[in-house]
């Protein structure tokens, strides 16, 4: 009697510690594995214009199997994935072509997009090829924009996103600031590059109040950018690129996996 009690007894524990088991591998399985569908929304940043490796099918939007999204993506084994950052969207193209895939079994939502409302290419452009002066004059038309209309413009598509995703975690990932002061760098005068990394940070910190009042995740890149760009000597960022225009000003490969993908990583 006493033997047959102890094989039960055994028996028990034996099944408990199974269930154990098989639950915490279950739990763990979970956590690796991203529970429904990702969708990666914006502009070129998001795209990944800069890191090479183009995905053919996406023509001008230049979206790379380097950039972030993707990345993400491969490492994370989402139940599906929708890349539709674009190069130069604004927050008007994210919602007229970029919200199809969206719907209440989406798990996971980023998105970079803002800097080209602001006129982020003309800004770069007159501050390479013209004065300072005119430089100057330009980036303070910019902020105006960035402090004036861009709020309105990023609630547009953060309350969109909501919409198609109620269920979804959202993340919105900033810019980095482009140069590292206080160096000597050919280029840009050192007044220009403060100028320009000082209307950075304000269009971080406007994208940033927009994305807590919807209460997203706010992915903030300077962070990790810091010590990684222009004039840093270990640049994340392509300087002007004459050979092929479209990648200045964006990150290398090693800025979308060392830039941008940690910072989703933590974010998500």
């Amino acid at each position: 009697m006493r033997r047959s009690r102890l094989v039960l007894f055994l028996g028990a524990l034996l099944l408990a510690v199974t269930t154990a088991l098989t639950g915490a591998a279950a739990a763990h399985a979970s956590q690796q594995a991203a529970p429904g569908g990702y969708v990666a929304l914006g502009d070129s940043y998001s795209s990944g214009v800069g890191a090479g490796s183009y995905i053919s099918s996406s023509g001008d939007c230049k979206r790379s199997t380097k950039a972030y999204p993707y990345l993400w993506a491969a490492a994370n084994s989402p139940s599906s994935f929708d890349f539709t950052a674009c190069s130069g969207a604004r927050t008007s193209d994210v919602l007229s072509g970029q919200l199809g895939p969206l719907s209440s079994s989406t798990g996971l939502v980023s998105i970079s997009v803002g800097g080209n409302d602001a006129g982020f290419a003309d800004v770069m452009t007159t501050c390479v090829l013209q004065s300072e002066s005119s430089c100057l004059d330009r980036i303070a038309t910019a902020r105006a924009y960035v402090g004036s209309t861009l709020p309105g413009r990023l609630d547009g598509v953060y309350s969109a996103i909501r919409d198609r995703a109620p269920n979804a975690e959202v993340v919105v990932l900033g810019y980095p600031r482009f140069y590292k002061l206080g160096t000597t760098c050919i280029g840009l005068s050192e007044t220009k590059r403060k100028a320009i990394n000082e209307a950075a940070d304000l269009l971080a910190g406007t994208i940033a109040q927009r994305a807590a009042a919807h209460g997203y995740a706010f992915g903030d890149v300077r962070t990790t950018f810091t010590g990684h760009e222009i004039c840093s000597g270990s640049s994340w960022l392509h300087s002007v690129d004459w050979l092929n225009i479209g990648n200045s000003y964006h990150p290398k490969a090693a800025g979308q996996s060392g830039g941008y993908l940690p910072v989703l990583n933590a974010a998500a």
